[in-house]
């Protein structure tokens, strides 16, 4: 399949840094290409054919997440510009109206920043206590702390750094027997795994076009109706209002009322193009090879004597490896891994509280996705096997 990359097609590289951002089919490349070359106009706002046209596009691709992701509605779906900004949004939006003194907010200590600074903020700006999930020696949750006190559990389907795959179904159940709402940061899973926001039964779900093979600037929201529909906007401006008047304004329905301004069309049509091309792989399919790669990666680096693996004694994890060379920092390690034509990740991943848990200050991480292959594999590790020497550490 990497013949439909054209980043990748000349084999120069083993890209091996997905989890931070994927490769775009040419699918995608041209898809976007030809709306800025034949339609680009500013949607909602014209009522000549370019611009009725880029609303279309928009609408299009919301009912189209709306069914890849089975929410019931497609007024569901809220763009913004990556799971970011849709994990702020719920923060601000919906933490903001809903937490008092005393209430607890509950994450995991494998999250993103991006699912735990705004937790911090919000905590100390409402006077909520901001409580973390820990993990076993192997990185799995350990038992969470939900009761009555608990009014919001953001954590994350897959970490960023161990690739684990945390099984949700429980901690979602017992939130919502104490009323509980649940944010899941889909970021990692949903390009790997198939979502259903309905059988997985959280209350908001946020993730990021461009970690599946649509361009950066365009992430989703996903919240349930009745929850969106008492949120206050989050950004305020053109598109998102109804009436304004010189010292009142009421606002637009969903999924409008929080998608002020000119929105991304070029986007929208990216992501709904990049989930026709997932779907005609199929998620048993990407889910088959990355397994694979698992498999044949973990065995060849445990191998490898210098190198300390972490999180890899599981069976609950999509491609993702974090590991270290002894006795070399990951970005040296990174740069002479770039230097042999393999790129992989390396740094505390915007993950540091899991790093101090597990002992590090960083780690390397090699990240896969359906086009990579097992030469890739190979290549990584007769590069590592350089990092040393070229540090005169042989």
């Amino acid at each position: 399949m990497k013949n439909d990359f054209p980043i990748l097609s000349n084999g120069k590289i083993a890209y091996l840094d997905n989890s931070a951002t994927t490769q775009k089919p040419r699918a995608v490349i041209d898809a976007v290409q030809k709306y800025y070359e034949t339609q680009n106009a500013n949607p909602l706002r014209g009522a000549y054919r370019w611009s009725v046209e880029a609303t279309q596009k928009i609408e299009d691709a919301r009912k189209k997440i709306a069914k890849f992701i089975n929410a019931k509605s497609a007024s569901e779906i809220i763009f913004t510009k990556n799971a970011t900004e849709s994990l702020n949004l719920v923060a601000y939006s919906f933490g903001r109206e809903n937490l008092n003194l005393g209430d607890e907010i509950l994450i995991s200590i494998a999250e993103h920043h991006s699912n735990l600074v705004p937790w911090q903020i919000l905590a100390k700006s409402t006077g909520a206590i901001l409580k973390y999930i820990r993990l076993d020696s192997h990185g799995n949750f350990l038992e969470p702390d939900i009761n009555s006190k608990t009014k919001i559990v953001a954590v994350t389907q897959i970490s960023n750094v161990l690739g684990i795959k945390n099984d949700l179904s429980k901690i979602i159940e017992r939130a919502h027997e104490f009323g509980a709402v649940v944010v899941v940061d889909g970021a990692q899973s949903v390009p790997h795994l198939k979502t259903d926001v309905q059988k997985l039964d959280c209350d908001f779900l946020a993730f990021s076009g461009h970690k599946m093979l649509a361009p950066m600037g365009i992430g989703v929201l996903y919240g349930r109706k009745k929850f969106l529909e008492s949120m206050p906007p989050f950004l305020a401006g053109g598109e998102m209002i109804e009436y304004v008047e010189e010292q009142s304004t009421t606002f637009a329905d969903l999924p409008h009322k929080f998608e002020a301004g000119t929105q991304n069309v070029g986007g929208a049509i990216g992501i709904s193009t990049a989930i026709d091309y997932l779907e005609t792989i199929g998620f048993e399919k990407i889910e088959s090879i990355e397994q694979d790669l698992l498999d044949y990666a973990i065995p060849k680096l445990r191998d490898l004597k210098f190198i300390d693996l972490y999180g890899c004694d599981v069976e609950n994890k999509i491609g993702i490896i974090a590991f270290n060379v002894k006795d070399v920092h990951p970005h040296d390690v990174a740069t002479i891994l770039d230097k042999n034509g393999v790129a992989i990740r390396a740094g505390d991943h915007c993950a540091q509280p899991l790093h101090r848990f597990l002992n590090l200050n960083s780690s390397c991480r090699a990240s896969f996705y359906f086009y990579n292959t097992r030469e890739d594999i190979d290549r990584l590790i007769d590069a590592l096997k350089n990092v040393r020497k070229v540090m005169r550490l042989e």
